[in-house]
């Protein structure tokens, strides 16, 4: 089964994204913020990683910029309330797309469907 990283520090968006993804037959993992989301994204393979561009400890283009270099088939979806100079810059280094919150599910639909599912296992 496909595995998904949500990195998050709103329990709200969390929850509303695993339930979704869940109904869609990923298994699904959860982190709190960027540090906890960087030591997953190194431990382990994702088919994608949802994460949030500000968030405590590490923000979410730190988070990018430092699993891309470890693992550079990472497939990335910013997320954020306000999209700024750094959605921008992780959209300029190879995240796959910065959806805006509130989002609509239908959005996840689309973007998962275009990710490739092998590379993530290598």
């Amino acid at each position: 089964m496909d595995k998904i990283l949500i990195i998050d520090d709103s329990e709200v968006i969390r929850s509303l994204l695993k339930e979704y993804l869940i109904d869609s037959g990923y298994k699904v993992e959860l982190a709190v913020d960027g540090q906890e989301g960087i030591e997953k994204v190194l431990a382990n393979n994702y088919v994608a990683i949802f994460c949030d561009i500000h968030m405590p400890r590490k923000n979410g283009y730190q988070v990018f910029r430092e699993a891309i270099s470890t693992k550079p088939y990472s497939h990335f979806i910013m997320t954020d309330s306000l999209p700024d100079e750094l959605a921008e810059m992780a959209l300029n280094e190879g995240a796959q797309q910065c959806l805006t919150k509130p989002f609509d599910l239908s959005q996840i639909k689309d973007i998962l469907e275009k990710i490739p599912t092998k590379a993530y296992n290598e």
